[in-house]
């Protein structure tokens, strides 16, 4: 009986330990969890100030150069490839023969074509003469012409599949890509790719304004636009297509047609830069920094400091002059607003400014 009441005294007084450990772990826990949420509760932030100053209207916007004029042709006839006479990276005049199509079939066909045309003629002119003396009748001489006319419709299509064995440029440009080798057999259906040509002549800058940029733009107007891979040179473009409604960016595309120089320095595909000049002289305009505002610069709204806290406000902004956008509403010179850290704040948060 002794040995049992010990063994109870010992494990209610181990249980007792343990109960005691456990609970001040816990308020250990509880006190260092305030700290750190106390030290948490203040988020790093970086700030500007909103100011007026002169802002120059003019902006830039980068886009890729694309041809105004790009073809891949193929096949309308069945042949077999027997000569090339243009490579990739030729230019080539419109109507140049590019290839050659076996013909010798072809041109037996024109032949035969030709002297049942000219039997056709004989025919009707024999007949023509007799009808006059009274040797055939009119439904004979009818039928005469009638043969001489198909005869003439033959002729006409075998002399077109003729020139269908001398494939031919259909526009003029340089050779980007040979589909085809001497002895290639190709075919009208389905269709077998020939060559790729592309005319560079002429090309197009396709790049996006935002809505306030748009609004200065008009087809025909005059831009200058500088290659990425040549900085000191200046292309003289025109703006040929503004579109009535923007993408899915909220953004509107522009196209700007450049004559390309003699050297055809330009390639489809290359980086270009068109300056649009604006109309106007410079303007005192309130500005903020693009990265101030929460999300997008459409979201309107932004973080302010005020007594070391984080107040959202509402804002209406008007233009984007680059990384800068123009404040019509809601903000007042000297302000500080947040613009960087907004992801980790709510209003009213508790902010500590990094310098």
């Amino acid at each position: 009986m002794k040995k049992i009441i010990i063994t109870v005294v010992v494990i209610a007084a181990s249980l007792g330990i343990i109960t005691y450990i456990l609970t001040n772990n816990k308020k250990d826990n509880e006190a260092k969890t305030a700290v750190v949420a106390e030290k948490n509760a203040t988020v790093s932030v970086r700030t500007d100030v909103v100011k007026t100053e002169d802002v120059s209207l003019d902006f830039v916007s980068n886009g890729n150069f694309e041809p105004v004029q790009e073809l891949k042709f193929s096949a309308e006839k069945s042949g077999k490839i027997t000569k090339i006479l243009a490579k990739e990276g030729d230019y080539v005049s419109v109507g140049q023969t590019l290839a050659i199509v076996r013909s010798d079939v072809v041109n037996v066909n024109a032949q035969n074509a030709n002297a049942i045309y000219q039997n056709a003629v004989a025919d009707y002119n024999r007949f023509e003469n007799a009808f006059k003396t009274g040797g055939v009748t009119k439904q004979q001489l009818d039928q005469a012409k009638l043969q001489m006319v198909n005869a003439k419709s033959q002729l006409t299509q075998a002399n077109i599949n003729v020139g269908d064995t001398r494939i031919k440029a259909p526009i003029s440009g340089f050779i980007n890509k040979k589909h085809i080798e001497v002895g290639s057999i190709i075919t009208g259906m389905p269709a077998t790719q020939l060559f790729d040509i592309v005319n560079v002549s002429k090309l197009k800058l396709k790049v996006n304004v935002n809505e306030s940029q748009v609004a200065g733009l008009r087809v025909g107007s005059a831009t200058n636009v500088v290659a990425s891979v040549y900085p000191d040179k200046t292309f003289s473009g025109k703006i040929t297509f503004i579109a009535a409604k923007a993408d899915e960016t909220l953004n509107f595309p522009v196209e700007i047609e450049i004559t390309n120089n003699a050297n055809k320095d330009l390639k489809a595909g290359m980086y270009g830069t068109a300056a649009f000049a604006s109309n106007q002289q410079k303007q005192s305009l309130k500005i903020v920094p693009r990265n101030a505002f929460v999300g997008s610069v459409s979201s309107n709204q932004i973080f302010v400091i005020e007594n070391g806290t984080a107040k959202l406000k509402t804002v209406t902004a008007g233009r984007i002059l680059g990384d800068k956008v123009e404040i019509l509403n809601g903000l007042e010179d000297g302000e500080q607003v947040i613009v960087t850290g907004q992801i980790n704040l709510q209003d009213g948060s508790k902010v500590e400014i990094i310098k």
